[in-house]
């Protein structure tokens, strides 16, 4: 009789925290350091989610390092009970491949509430090189062998994957050039320490726009049409055969956060992703917001097991990994 309720006491503060969720700030926890990216997309999607989940505040918590592993095993080890979600990209599915021991499971560890968007890429130079288009650009890689720095966020970065797609697809080697998030690459890139990126439209359209650093084509299978890419052409068809690179982001929460909140989170961000005010701010900055089933966690989840399937064998082929 004691044992039972016990747990009758449980379920009735469970499904009482769900009737009450949320009742205080939300934190959705950014791996990555603030200005780049992702983090435009958190602090759009906070903004966009927040009145659906009752007008509570919606905080951007900007935990960065090891790749996006650090942020990412804080939510993983945060309490489950809605108010610690993550935003993570790509890194989702390729820490797997890049990190040989990692302190939390892609697969096991979290609540998978939706895709956000997906995010194509731009190949940018800097600003004195002396390629003003494609053509010149591969013309100019092959006259300087051996010299060439090709500038990323880091290690497992979205701007890290696609530079190592470019550098196979073009069978050529780089010196690669890490840094510890996009904004100091991208200022170098601008002043000309380094000579290429390879990195998402949300962190180069405004860039490109302004001419600060000379743009050669998008990743994407098609070309893009906001006004600062619409000009561009895609790799796929400057020669590069079934070359296209999306960068999406996701939404998470830790393992075991009861399915009344994952569910009323979910539909949160439905809500969020028809907001014509978030969606006017993703396609400025060159990115899709996400309308297609991967919304849906189970779907999210299978894609993210998709993804990491894809990556590995990429990143084990180019021996890349972390400690």
């Amino acid at each position: 009789m004691k044992k039972l309720l016990v747990l009758v006491a449980a379920v009735s503060a469970a499904f009482a925290h769900a009737q009450s969720f949320p009742s205080k700030p939300i934190s959705i926890v950014v791996p990555f350091a603030a200005g780049g990216p992702t983090d435009r997309v958190a602090r759009d999607l906070a903004e966009a989610i927040r009145k659906p989940l009752g007008g509570v505040s919606v905080i951007i918590d900007n935990v960065a390092g090891a790749g996006s592993s650090i942020g990412t095993n804080k939510v993983a080890k945060a309490a489950p009970d809605g108010y610690t979600l993550l935003l993570n990209h790509i890194g989702m599915s390729t820490m797997p491949a890049l990190y040989r021991t990692l302190p939390f499971k892609v697969e096991s560890d979290f609540e998978y509430l939706g895709l956000v968007n997906d995010v194509p890429m731009t190949l940018i130079g800097r600003p004195t090189l002396p390629a003003k288009n494609y053509k010149e650009l591969v013309t100019w890689i092959g006259q300087n062998k051996g010299k060439i720095n090709l500038g990323n966020a880091g290690l497992g970065a979205a701007s890290h994957l696609c530079g190592l797609m470019f550098q196979s697809a073009l069978q050529t080697d780089m010196t690669t050039v890490p840094y510890k998030g996009t904004a100091p690459a991208m200022t170098d890139l601008m002043g000309g320490q380094i000579d290429l990126m390879c990195d998402q439209t949300t962190n180069t359209s405004q860039q490109i726009e302004g001419k600060k650093v000379i743009a050669y084509a998008v990743t994407s299978a098609k070309p893009l049409t906001t006004p600062a890419l619409k000009d561009l052409p895609t790799l796929q068809a400057s020669g590069l055969k079934d070359f296209e690179v999306s960068i999406w982001h996701g939404l998470y929460a830790p393992k075991g956060t009861p399915a009344d909140v994952t569910a009323k989170i979910n539909a949160a961000l439905k809500v969020a992703l028809k907001d014509p005010d978030f969606i006017k701010k993703q396609e400025a900055l060159g990115a899709v917001v996400a309308n297609d089933k991967r919304i849906e966690p189970a779907e999210h989840k299978k894609f993210v097991a998709a993804e990491i399937a894809k990556w590995g064998p990429v990143i084990k082929a180019a021996g890349v990994y972390a400690d």
